[in-house]
């Protein structure tokens, strides 16, 4: 079994010996048991309060390496051709406080039928689709600093 322990970024010089994959929710998580792709158990022991990033390397207590990858899963994907329009939509999610991936003109959200009547009212393409889904972090994902 592999204890993931540490975090070690988006980059890293050795090979991992093993990869997960992950949905959102899986990767918000800072504790997790599960399977690796290759079949080996492998239990996830992280400070809480920081998702994983899709790409991201973990040291095992061991000193192994373990590869973060997403999973697809259900989405709402819209977009639309206009500035304006993309921008009230980011807008009005924000307002909700909806965990969103955002493009070059598109964006996705897990499926709600709320809020994709909602985009489609505002003048965007919405259509369901399986992908990864990498939402923004936040503002505050590195820490909160006062100035």
């Amino acid at each position: 079994m592999l204890e993931a322990i540490e975090r070690l970024g988006l980059h890293c010089e050795q090979p991992a010996v093993a990869i997960v994959t992950l949905n959102h929710e899986q990767r918000e998580r800072g504790r997790l048991k599960l399977v690796s792709d290759q079949g080996e158990e492998v239990r996830v022991f992280l400070e809480r309060g920081k998702a994983l990033l899709v790409g991201e390397y973990l040291r095992s207590r061991c000193g192994q390496i373990i590869q973060v990858r997403g999973a697809t899963e259900a989405v709402a994907h819209a977009s639309c051709e206009d500035w304006h329009t993309f921008s009230r939509a980011c807008y009005h999610l924000g307002n909700r406080h909806t965990k969103v991936e955002v493009g070059d003109r598109w964006l996705r959200i897990k499926p709600d039928h709320v809020l994709e009547d909602m985009l489609h009212q505002i003048g965007l393409v919405v259509s369901l689709e399986q992908a990864v889904f990498n939402p923004e972090n936040g503002a505050y994902a590195h820490g909160h600093h006062h100035h």
